[in-house]
């Protein structure tokens, strides 16, 4: 059916501009919308203040999906991005949510929308967007064309063997709306690729302890490529137990199967990201490769699959040295993946007895033509294995099944308990084919062909080898006895270790038609598989292991005879068997035993060659198991009746009647039901609406107070910005005026620097000079002390010649020549002293200049700048050294003079001794006394003179105690001070 021109729409986002925007040159601003799993983005712009974006975003689509969309709540997310053109690095500053159910046919005006999560803490940023629905004007129209003919085998084998794996890149076809693998002259078969995120586990593992989430309530999703088209599930928050829906994204592929086993095998894996705002958090990978096997056809009878739960594996794992979590503990994500032709994809049937709410996993169909959406689409369960990973996951819809099981097989028991044998005029109600719809077809069956009757009775569980209490659901189906519907038993029984539990409600009796040979054969290739189940009210259902029933060895079982309904002679055979039960995980070790019972009923050949069976009856695959709704009796009479007077056609009349009135009591309840869902849903949107109502009202109203506190806050930075450039511009002012002051006094002191330094080399000449002088009264004192050494070598010799004479003139000559020794003795003391007061006058000048030199030192230093004082204590330094080494050099000769004068008097005394110890006893004793006493004044004063020479020193602050000069005086003192103390 070609849809109308009105049904197709238009999602239309504007970006107009932006405002409150910082300044950043040499940058781009850029505006991606993402809607549905696509992604469209505006042209870069300028990175001003108020950009300007003007771009129109659009996605097409029909009114079915709009309002799918809008049940759904499906948000369209604005990203604001910035691209540096220099280094290609695009940076998210921020992003706007969109309500679909905002968006109206007639214009509105555009609004504007702060940015969330906003990089520029100080801007409060906004974008003004519009959104709109418009009616698409392109024409729809189905052009007819004639189909070309399929390429000859060996051409396209050739083309094939020399086709590179890396060369096939999917190409999309937007006429035809599917992906073109392959040369589209050979490749020309159509395909359904299909990918359902089902269940999720244990997903808090992946979020590591050094990762920051939003303040705000995290929300997670799926993310995988499909063939290039972006694909994300319904985010969900919580990850602990994670509750969305199932949903399945399907692409149309044209190629070969072939051409597609290359691809799958070169595409290798498909990778699953689990998501939080654009940080993966964990990804699974999916081998794609196993979906097409070499030289298989299996993919021409029933679609191929790869079902499962996956792990799913944390980002830079070896990098986080992250340790290796245990099987049960570790994330994982439970996928399915189907490959199936289209044309099988259109035949496959829904069973009546399947769920078909909105437990069912959504739909997502990738087409061509860019935003479109097909809508929801029920999943196929013609296959027992996606049965089982699909609706099982469903508490209602397992519950659905089993009702409609126990209904069924209640209605056969009890016609079976209360009739005995099914007679031939009645009809026998099995399975789900019994409530088949009016309009009928007719299918004819063999000559050839039995009326069996096949039973199932699973009795009991025990042996549990399982570490904990199961709740046991047996389950499994068998389309061969003509429904693929799943047999489950009802309701779970707790089963614990070291005990045997009876299944309730396990029995289940098939009636079909078919010809022994095709049964023997059926049973001797196809083991029947039976499930075992464990059922948990908080998590979803768990598999636990599997039990292979061969059911060809109810045929090598004794056969028994007995009567049928219509006195016909029936054949029964039973079989009672206990098998283990295999656990599907792990080394297949037996994880319990199963005890159960089959027969099979053989009635004979059918007598009715046309049967109306409904089309929910028919089972894809098997070529000629049809159901027998009743069974005609062999009629021995010659003349038959009237066809309407038979008990055929009557029980066939009351069938039919049966049917139409359970048909209007079925959509009677139906009716009532919906009207009294309807209601309630009604009534729970009323409430919704009143609720969001008053909750955008009220947040309209605080968003009004919190606007005029902007508006407010707005104008006073406004006015701050004034006051703050006013005073910025008298700063600037108080700043020039301090420029200029510190130049004119750096000026200043540089100029009474250079003032110091002349006064300082000036009083550095004259102290020159005074040193010159100096030098010259010590040449002219060393020449007194020359020749007074030179005296004092003559009086030497003189002594020695008197001591000569001594020995052999009397007293009286020795007399006369000690008081001319007295006299000499005299002279030289004058001398002495003399010599001393110069000295000491010497040392006065000295001292006198060594203050002056201090007192223009502390004069430099008060008019010297901070940044020459280092200069000038050096130089003061430097110039203090060296006087002191003049000092040294100065001090050595008067030292050595003061030696010589000492080590004389020393001599005079001991002369003068030996002298008075020829006199009598009283006149030596009295001179000793006057000498003695004489020695101790001149020791008194010697150290009274070298104590005040190391006072005025050390008072110069020139020398210290360390000084070569301080320690000599030093010594000296200290032995003028033992002498005296000996001559005590």
């Amino acid at each position: 059916m070609v849809p109308r021109a009105t049904d197709r729409l238009l999602i239309v986002v504007s970006v107009l501009e932006g405002r409150y925007f910082p300044k950043r040159p040499k940058h781009l601003l850029i505006v991606e919308a993402k809607f549905d799993g696509e992604q469209l983005a505006t042209d870069p712009v300028e990175h001003t203040d108020q950009p300007e974006f003007a771009t129109e975003l659009a996605w097409e689509l029909d009114r079915k999906a709009l309002h799918q969309h809008r049940l759904q709540r499906t948000p369209i997310k604005l990203q604001c991005c910035v691209l540096d053109p220099v280094s290609s690095s695009k940076d998210n500053i921020g992003y706007i949510v969109l309500d679909l159910r905002a968006a109206q046919e007639k214009k509105q005006a555009p609004k504007w929308y702060p940015l969330l999560s906003n990089k520029y803490t100080k801007f409060k940023s906004e974008i003004q967007v519009g959104v709109v629905l418009e009616t698409d004007s392109k024409a729809l129209v189905d052009g007819f064309k004639a189909k070309e003919a399929p390429p000859r085998a060996g051409e396209a084998s050739a083309l094939i063997s020399g086709l590179d794996p890396q060369s096939i890149v999917p190409v999309l076809n937007e006429e035809e709306g599917c992906h073109q693998i392959g040369p589209a002259e050979y490749c020309r078969d159509y395909f359904v690729l299909s990918v359902t995120i089902v269940f999720a586990t244990q997903l808090e593992q992946l979020v590591p302890t050094t990762m920051k989430l939003p303040e705000r309530q995290p929300e997670f999703f799926f993310y995988y490529s499909l063939l290039g088209n972006d694909v994300t599930n319904e985010p969900f928050t919580d990850l602990i137990d994670p509750n969305f829906e199932p949903e399945r994204a399907s692409v149309r592929i044209r190629s070969t199967v072939d051409v597609l086993q290359v691809y799958l095998c070169a595409l290798s894996k498909l990778q699953i990201h689990l998501c939080c705002g654009d940080q993966s958090l964990g990804s699974a990978e999916i081998p794609l490769s196993g979906l097409l096997k070499k030289g298989n056809a299996e993919i021409d009878q029933r679609p191929v699959a790869i079902e499962g739960a996956f792990v799913l594996v944390p980002p830079n794992r070896a990098k986080q040295k992250l340790p290796q979590l245990p099987l049960d503990m570790a994330p994982t994500v439970g996928v399915s993946v189907i490959l199936q032709r289209e044309s099988l994809s259109a035949q496959l049937v829904i069973p009546l007895n399947a769920p078909t709410g909105p437990n069912q996993p959504q739909e997502k169909v990738l087409s061509a033509v860019k935003g479109k959406t097909e809508g929801l689409q029920q999943r196929s369960q013609n296959a027992p294995s996606q049965v089982s990973r699909s609706s099982l996951t469903q508490d209602e819809a397992t519950e659905s099944e089993v009702e409609s099981l126990k209904f069924e097989k209640g209605m056969e028991v009890k016609k079976k308990a209360d009739n005995g044998p099914v007679a031939a005029s009645q009809p026998i109600p099995v399975g789900a084919s019994s409530s088949s719809e009016p309009s009928a077809q007719k299918i004819v069956i063999p000559a050839a062909s039995h009326h069996f009757c096949f039973s199932i009775d699973l009795r009991s569980i025990r042996g549990l080898e399982v570490g904990f209490p199961i709740n046991c659901i047996l389950r499994y189906s068998y389309p061969f006895f003509g429904s693929a519907a799943p047999i489950m038993t009802s309701p779970p029984v707790e089963v614990r270790k070291n005990m045997e539990v009876f299944l309730p409600q396990s029995y289940c009796a098939f009636d079909f038609a078919t010809i022994p040979h095709q049964l023997q054969d059926t049973f001797l290739r196809l083991p029947l598989l039976v499930e075992l189940w464990h059922k948990d009210k908080t998590a979803k259902d768990i598999l636990l292991g599997m039990a292979r029933l061969q059911l060809s060895n109810v045929l090598a079982s004794e056969k028994t005879r007995f009567l049928g309904g219509n006195g016909e002679q029936c054949w029964r055979q039973t079989y009672n068997e206990t098998v283990s039960v295999t656990a599907v995980q792990g080394s297949g070790s037996r994880i319990a035993d199963l005890s159960y019972a089959i027969t099979l009923e053989d009635h004979g050949l059918v007598k009715m060659q046309e049967v109306l069976v409904s089309d929910s009856s028919q089972c894809v695959g098997a070529g000629q198991q049809w159901r027998v709704p009743h069974i005609q009796p062999r009629c021995a009479q010659e003349n038959p009746p009237e066809p309407r007077e038979t008990l055929e056609y009557k029980a066939a009349l009351e069938l039919e009647m049966w049917k139409e009135m359970q048909e209007d009591i079925f959509e009677n309840q139906l009716k009532k039901k919906e009207m009294v869902h309807m209601q309630v849903l009604a009534e729970e949107w009323k409430k919704r609406e009143r609720e969001r109502e008053a909750l955008v009202k009220k947040k309209v109203s605080e968003y009004t107070v919190l606007e005029e506190q902007l508006q407010k806050t707005l104008r006073d930075l406004d006015k701050r910005e004034r006051q703050l450039f006013s005073a910025e511009s008298e700063l600037q002012t108080v700043k020039k005026d301090l420029q200029a002051e510190h130049e004119r006094k750096l000026q200043e002191l540089q100029d009474s620097v250079r003032r110091a330094r002349e006064e300082c080399a000036h009083q550095v000449e004259l102290e020159r000079s005074k040193i010159k002088q100096l030098e010259e009264d010590k040449l002219r004192l060393q020449q007194q002390l020359n020749e007074a050494e030179s005296k004092h070598k003559i009086l030497e010799k003189e002594f020695q010649q008197f001591k000569e004479q001594q020995s052999s003139k009397p007293e009286i000559k020795l007399q006369s020549e000690i008081n001319l020794l007295t006299l000499e003795k005299v002279e030289l003391e004058r001398k002495l002293e003399s010599a001393t007061k110069s000295k000491l006058h010497y040392k006065q000048q000295w001292t006198r200049a060594l203050k002056e030199l201090a007192r223009l030192k502390q004069r430099e230093q008060e008019n010297a700048m901070a940044h020459l004082k280092k200069q000038q204590q050096e130089l003061e330094h430097m110039r203090l050294r060296y006087l002191a080494a003049e000092e040294k050099e100065l001090g050595k000769p008067d030292r050595q003079e003061l030696e010589d004068i000492r080590n004389e008097l020393n001599r005079l005394k001991q002369q003068e001794e030996e002298r008075r110890q020829l006199q009598d006893v009283r006149a030596n004793s009295a001179g000793r006394v006057s000498n003695s006493r004489k020695l101790n004044e001149n020791m008194d004063d010697y150290l009274s003179r070298l104590i005040e020479e190391r006072d005025t020193l050390l008072k110069t602050g020139v020398y210290s105690h360390e000084d070569h000069i301080v320690s000599e005086l030093d010594r000296q003192i200290r032995e003028a001070i033992a002498k005296r103390s000996i001559t005590k």
